[in-house]
């Protein structure tokens, strides 16, 4: 296994022959013969094993031990000849992966060392596998973005900090116009390309603090926070329009254009999550009965447009 390795210890006969050991062991191998150099180092390469011996001059190898652990994602082994003065569970308190007593024997250090990149990659990809897992629970598998169950989540959360700071917060929803039409006349597959196309578009619209969900078949929606809603109702003209200009060819020589209906509506402070929700849908099916193709706004104030 490659893995970058950096021994810490004062002693240069130690220390040299370590290196070499490591080295021909088949590991990229660094030196430093205190702790200072040693956290100049880590910040300077990238490192993922440190062997350090316990006693120092200035920090000592635990006190470097403690300090690594809090700061990066770094396995410790430590070595010490000193083994009536530090425990092994004292070392292990400051989070070292392995300890080993003084002269060290570089075929069980080898050992250990394999043992502990063993255990590293393992954490590493478990932690990789539940990053994945958990990504693919709140995404909607076609379009990429988030799913309907992940918005409330997220609602609520945006909901809370409004009420907490008075900030404001808008909502979006958007519904593809005729899609029922499209699918029976083009197939489902071609509806698909519709659906992934037009979560790119959303998404190229928005800021870094937007997020766009698919919130059913041909719905989505937008929570935009800190965002009164005259600004909603621009961001969501610009998705309008930015739908509008696309072109899609379900069949060859067959250009077509799809529209979407948009509702806009801005949170009232104190109220709930539901009902938020609701004025968002009710503005948008008053833009479907407008005759589609368009932004409508129910605000607070229960000023329409």
């Amino acid at each position: 296994m490659d893995a970058n390795i950096l021994i810490v210890e004062d002693d240069t006969a130690v220390r040299d022959a370590m290196h070499e050991f490591l080295q021909m062991s088949g590991y990229v191998s660094y030196i430093a013969s205190n702790a200072e150099d040693a956290l100049t180092m880590i910040d300077t390469h990238p490192i993922d094993v440190v062997i350090t011996d316990i006693m120092l001059t200035g920090m000592n190898g635990l006190e470097l031990t403690d300090r690594i652990k809090k700061n990066h994602d770094i396995d410790v082994i430590v070595m010490t000849g000193y083994s009536g003065d530090y425990s092994y569970e004292e070392a292990i308190s400051k989070g070292a992966s392995d300890f080993v007593f003084k002269p060290v024997r570089f075929e069980e250090l080898l050992l250990r060392l394999r043992r502990v990149l063993k255990e590293r990659r393992l954490t590493q990809e478990k932690a990789h596998m539940l990053e994945r897992l958990k990504r693919l629970s709140i995404t909607d598998g076609l379009t990429n973005l988030y799913n309907s169950r992940y918005f409330y989540s997220q609602l609520k959360g945006e909901v809370e900090r409004s009420n907490r700071y008075n900030h404001s917060l808008s909502l979006l929803l958007l519904d593809i116009d005729n899609f029922k039409k499209y699918n029976d006349s083009y197939g489902h597959l071609e509806g698909d390309k519709v659906l992934v196309r037009l979560g790119k578009v959303i998404k190229s619209c928005l800021r870094a603090m937007d997020s766009a969900y698919r919130y059913g078949g041909e719905e989505f929606t937008v929570i935009l926070p800190e965002t009164e809603g005259a600004e909603a109702a621009t961001v969501a003209e610009r998705i309008r329009a930015a739908v509008e200009a696309l072109e899609f060819e379900p069949i060859e020589g067959d250009l077509v254009k799809i529209t979407i209906s948009v509702g806009v509506t801005e949170y009232v402070r104190g109220e709930d999550v539901t009902v938020f929700v609701q004025r968002a849908d009710k503005a948008m099916y008053k833009s479907k009965d407008k005759g589609r193709n368009q932004v409508s706004c129910i605000f607070p104030s229960n000023k329409s447009t």
